[in-house]
């Protein structure tokens, strides 16, 4: 083999490897485990409720905590759109001005989701083992999370729509992800296992899971959100 045709793959390889591949995923790595080190710091009362106590017992306590996921997850869906756009990684002035810039909004919408959640969990407790708890219990399980689903495309599009009247947001979002079921579907899942994920091992939860699976519902929102496309109607 000539030296020309060994050259060329190593000079290949060199290429693959350059500083840009480097910054890139170092980058990605940065953006990630920053991103859930702000995430534990801005829900830290629900986290250490979640960590260091029981939530069968301490679940009033985590209800009144939990609206506090809503400015957190719409400063975290921020840092993934601007590194998605531009690749910045300044992870930690884009997540604290988007969580105060929207902290009303995401306050607002998880306290409306939370409230769904726990209205349908304790009508869930009342109906179980009673003849009516077959009918109501799989509707009340369906509201609950539909609500879910609702209130994280409407923080996904809270970023992206800023000047849009709060229920005009929550309209769109219940719309689309109902139109886009299945997308809402997928969001659901993701948003399970990272729950089952915190629940079970908090720290590799928080530490480690958080912002990939995250970024997985993000992008899933995202194209629930997009309008639909009209169709052509044919020229007479």
């Amino acid at each position: 083999m000539s030296a020309v045709g060994v050259a060329a793959p190593a000079r290949r390889r060199r290429m693959l490897l350059g500083p840009e591949t480097y910054e890139l995923v170092f980058g990605t790595v940065y953006t990630g485990l920053m991103t859930n080190l702000l995430l534990a710091l801005a829900c830290l009362p629900l986290a250490v409720l979640v960590a260091a106590t029981d939530l069968a017992s301490t679940w009033p306590l985590a209800a009144l905590t939990a609206p506090l996921l809503g400015p957190a997850l719409v400063a975290a869906f921020t840092v993934f759109a601007r590194f998605s756009a531009d690749g910045s990684t300044a992870v930690v002035r884009t997540f604290a001005g988007a969580w105060w810039r929207h902290l009303r909004r995401g306050l607002a919408i998880g306290a409306l989701g939370t409230g769904a959640v726990v209205v349908a969990v304790v009508d869930v407790a009342f109906f179980w083992g009673r003849t009516a708890g077959a009918a109501a219990i799989p509707v009340l399980v369906t509201l609950a999370a539909g609500a879910v689903a609702t209130a994280v495309l409407a923080l996904a599009a809270v970023p992206e729509m800023p000047d849009a009247r709060l229920r005009d947001m929550l309209l769109a979002a219940l719309v689309l992800g109902a139109r886009r079921w299945y997308v809402s579907v997928g969001v659901l899942v993701v948003l399970g296992l990272l729950t089952s994920v915190v629940a079970t091992r908090p720290a590799v939860g928080l530490g480690f899971a958080a912002a990939p699976l995250l970024f997985a519902a993000w992008g899933a929102c995202r194209f629930a959100l997009r309008p639909p496309r009209r169709s052509r109607t044919p020229a007479k």
